[in-house]
């Protein structure tokens, strides 16, 4: 690893820690001293999106980011949790371990996770993906979200 100071390649691990996701890497260069962090992410193996209509897509992470970014518009949720939310979703995607999913299962997986930190946007998100056709369907869910809450 060279060093971010320097750029001299002679750098040692002082401290390693891993999630499920990822590795950081607390570094110090041997040459000249300065600690720096790196991140290991696992590479994302190629996975096909089979559509409603059958066409196949290339798994897209930045799609997915800008539904939730778009169901999740002017909500009170941070930076952190959304990145958070896209590598949960990522990784049970990952770990399905089939080369084509399906994107209603997809679909299902994000809206499990949205539902978890937002109830709005988790009904924002569903409406689109699920098509909702008439305000009957948008207030069938919000009473399921209202049931589960008073509960």
């Amino acid at each position: 690893m060279q060093c971010t100071e320097c750029k001299k390649g002679d750098t040692k691990v002082i401290d390693s820690r891993d999630d499920e996701k990822t590795i950081r890497r607390r570094r110090e260069c041997l040459e000249c001293g300065y600690r720096f962090t790196t991140y290991e992410k696992i590479e994302v193996p190629l996975i096909r999106i089979e559509k409603r209509d059958g066409r196949l897509e290339n798994y897209d992470r930045e799609k997915i980011k800008a539904g939730i970014l778009l169901s999740l518009e002017k909500r009170p949720v941070d930076d952190h949790d959304v990145c958070s939310l896209l590598d949960d979703i990522e990784h049970e995607i990952i770990s399905l371990d089939k080369k084509t999913v399906a994107s209603i299962e997809v679909g299902e997986i994000v809206s499990q996770k949205l539902r978890k930190i937002d109830d709005v946007a988790y009904l924002r998100f569903i409406s689109v993906y699920k098509s909702f056709s008439s305000a009957k369907s948008f207030e069938s869910e919000a009473k399921k979200i209202l049931g589960r809450k008073n509960g």
